[in-house]
Order: C-alpha cells, then sequence, then structure tokens
C-alpha cells in the first residue's frame, strides 16, 4: 500500500469523511466564495496598488476606512459561507426541482445564464435603493464618502438574512442549475469590483454605451439630487438605458459620494445595522399596523405621517 493510500485510509476511517460529505453538499451553492478566495489577493493588490497612487488624497483614500471596508467584506463572506446553504438552498433546491426545463450547461446557456443574472441583478439592485427593508443591507456599501477599490468590499453582513436572494429563484425554476447561478453571480460581482475607482475615467464611447464603467458607477455612488437612483446597472449599463434609470455625469457637477443621512461612527457592527434601527423605529410610531408596515417595503425617504392625535394618546 503506497503512502497515498495509508492517508486516504487514515481519513476514510476518521469519521470525518462523511462530514465532509454531507457539508460539501450543504456549501454547494456557495461555490462562488471559492471564486471570492481566489479574488481576494488580486482585490488586495489592486487596492494596494491604488492606495499608492492617491494615498496623499484624503478625499479619495483614507487607509484606516480601507481596513474596515475589507473587515466589512469579510463579514459578509462569512455570514454567505456559514448561512447560504441552510437559508438560500433548500429553496433554489426545491425550485430547481420543480424546474420547467432542464437547462444543460454550454458555453451558449452559460452566456445566456450570465446575461439574465446581470439582467436580474439590475432588479435586484434597483429594488435594493427603493425597498427600505432591502436598503436596510445595502446601505452599508453606501456609506462611505470616498470612491476607490476598498469601497466595494464594504458590504454587509446581514445580506443573506434579509431575502435580497429571492430574485434570482426564478432562474432555478426555469431549468438552470443553482450552483451556476451562484458562480455567474460570483463573476458579476468580481467585475463590479473593478469599477469601483477614480482613476479610470471614461473608456471607448462603444464600450461606456454597452459596459458599466468605473464613470458610470461614479454616478451610481453619488448622494447629489438628480445622480441618486440611477446607474443601477452590475455589467451591462445597457439594461439603465432601456428602464429609464441611466444618468450621464455631468461636467459642471462633481460627485458627492455618500448618503443623505450620514453615519458618523467606525464601527461595524453600527455600520451593519443602523438602518434597521432606524426603520423599526419608524415603524414603533403610533399608527395602524397596515401603516406600520408600509415602513418595510416603500422607499427609504418615504415618511409616515403620524396623527397629533395619536401621538398624544400615545404619551
Amino acid at each position: 500500500m503506497n503512502l497515498l493510500s495509508l492517508m486516504q485510509d487514515v481519513w476514510m476511517t476518521s469519521g470525518l469523511a462523511a462530514l465532509w460529505t454531507w457539508a460539501q453538499t450543504w456549501l454547494a451553492l456557495d461555490a462562488r466564495q471559492l471564486i471570492f478566495v481566489i479574488a481576494t489577493p488580486v482585490f488586495v493588490g489592486v487596492t494596494l496598488w491604488e492606495y499608492a497612487r492617491i494615498r496623499n488624497d484624503p478625499v479619495l483614500m483614507d487607509a484606516r476606512e480601507a481596513v474596515r471596508n475589507f473587515m466589512l467584506g469579510a463579514g459578509y463572506q462569512v455570514t454567505e459561507l456559514l448561512f447560504a446553504g441552510i437559508i438560500a438552498f433548500p429553496v433554489y433546491a426545491l425550485a430547481y426541482h420543480h424546474r420547467v426545463v432542464t437547462v444543460e450547461l454550454s458555453w451558449a446557456t452559460g452566456l445566456l445564464l450570465f446575461v439574465l443574472v446581470d439582467f436580474t441583478f439590475y432588479w435586484f439592485h434597483r429594488a435594493s435603493h427603493r425597498v427600505r427593508w432591502l436598503w436596510c443591507t445595502h446601505v452599508t456599501h453606501h456609506s462611505s464618502e470616498r470612491m476607490n477599490f476598498s469601497t466595494a468590499m464594504r458590504q454587509n453582513a446581514t445580506n443573506i438574512f434579509n431575502g435580497g436572494w429571492l430574485f434570482y429563484v426564478p432562474l432555478a425554476f426555469i431549468g438552470f442549475n443553482p450552483v451556476w447561478i451562484g458562480i455567474c453571480f460570483a463573476l458579476s460581482l468580481v467585475y463590479q469590483f473593478f469599477i469601483h475607482t477614480t482613476l479610470v475615467t471614461k473608456l471607448h464611447p462603444a464600450i461606456e454605451f454597452v459596459m458599466n464603467t468605473p464613470n458610470h458607477h461614479r454616478v451610481h455612488h453619488a448622494s447629489n439630487e438628480g445622480y441618486i437612483d440611477t446607474n443601477y446597472a452590475g455589467v451591462f449599463i445597457v439594461w439603465d438605458r432601456l428602464f429609464g434609470t441611466f444618468a450621464e455625469e455631468q461636467a459642471g457637477k462633481p460627485v458627492r459620494y455618500g448618503i443623505t443621512r450620514p453615519v458618523r461612527s467606525d464601527s461595524l457592527w453600527v455600520m451593519w445595522t443602523h438602518e434597521y434601527v432606524d426603520l423599526f423605529r419608524d415603524m414603533a410610531r403610533p399608527g395602524t399596523l397596515t401603516a406600520r408596515l408600509k415602513h418595510l417595503w416603500m422607499p427609504p425617504e418615504w415618511e409616515r405621517r403620524v396623527e397629533a392625535a395619536a401621538e398624544n394618546s400615545a404619551a
């Protein structure tokens, strides 16, 4: 018996082999995390290169914030890795079990799936800005007042719990394997990392017309009136052009990054939860159950009028 066989025998008789087989199934939907693990050293390297270029401009780069951004991203990846298999995978598996057709993987169907995932991302991303419950998670990504590669890593660890992944379930019901849906989604996010920078100005007009670029995405991160809630695209900016949400950066109107209600805290916990706190505080105000629940699906800027009489009686 050779050494490899001896090692395999130890592993198979340890009792962990069966556990690992079970864990592989549990983690299958998050095969996309492997892409992130591989890509993360690249992200770090590119961010360090960018830091070397703009480190002397505090408006564009703050080293402490960049580190926090990567910590926020790590929290996001950990909760996705631990809980996607428990929360999301059963739903995807059920939808795929009842699929309309079975879509065999090929270069053509893989490309089609990537486009469909990006189309779905547009609507998910748009809803994440216009539905407050979804905004509670997405606001973390927009709360930085700087735009650099580290901003792409600024994500919310509660993402897996608020249900945004449900937008992609119909693709499994159509007949696309959920693992490949996740991989296409991961590849889309890898692309989106590279559009979070101020070092790239405008690219060739043909590219700017079809693809989401740093120029377009800087507008998306703006808190200026006229720029807010535009350019929701992930990879292909054509979705915004088709559905009326495209905005061009104006020469006389420089982008101001951040959100309209800034969060003045360096706490990761606060950055993850502040909008949930504000949401539940608004829901706690006097009113009917229906009126209170409307905060969940109305836009983030929506305010509920509370009758003075109700407020006085509550007091």
